[in-house]
């Protein structure tokens, strides 16, 4: 796997994660029981990419949000520069230098947008991402954080999300 996450390869993470084989994620989503593996093998080796319908079956037999299965297209630098141009048009966005946590030495540009709405979602996740480095939360509940985003959102701890994903 390289920067970039195929759908089969998210597919297989998630089903990984939730201690499925190939066949029981196949009749999971109703796939008949000779050929269920077999379909879900050729997903996860990226051979065959299934359909949108399919993937919300696929998402909803893994209990997961569509998305973090939908293969987003913003990965190359070059994209997610004219993503940010597009945005720079509905909400201000300045760019600031800020120092590497890691090595002070190392300045990195920063992007700031100007959308409270947002400003909650980063705000939640790198909650989130503190909580995982402090131990708070295990490296599993993170990820059914993510998975299941943003109904896993509970205003950083102040609210009750649709979906519980802490173990406790």
């Amino acid at each position: 796997m390289g920067i970039i996450m195929a759908v089969g390869d998210r597919i297989k993470r998630v089903r990984q994660f939730r201690g499925l084989t190939q066949k029981e994620l196949g009749k999971l989503v109703g796939f008949d029981e000779k050929t269920a593996d077999i379909r879900i093998a050729q997903y996860e080796s990226n051979t065959r990419k299934p359909k949108e319908d399919l993937l919300i079956k696929i998402a909803e037999a893994l209990d997961v949000n569509f998305r973090s299965l939908y293969e987003p297209y913003n990965y190359a630098a070059e994209d997610v520069m004219f993503t940010l141009f597009d945005l720079d048009e509905h909400y201000k966005i300045t760019i600031h230098d800020v120092e590497d946590e890691d090595n002070p030495d190392e300045i990195h540009k920063a992007v700031q947008f100007n959308y409270f709405l947002l400003d909650e979602f980063l705000t939640e996740w790198a909650t989130r991402k503190k909580e995982l480095a402090e131990g708070k939360i295990s490296k599993s509940e993170y990820m059914e954080w993510k998975l299941n985003w943003p109904d896993t959102a509970d205003d950083c701890g102040n609210g009750k999300p649709k979906k519980n994903w802490r173990n406790s």
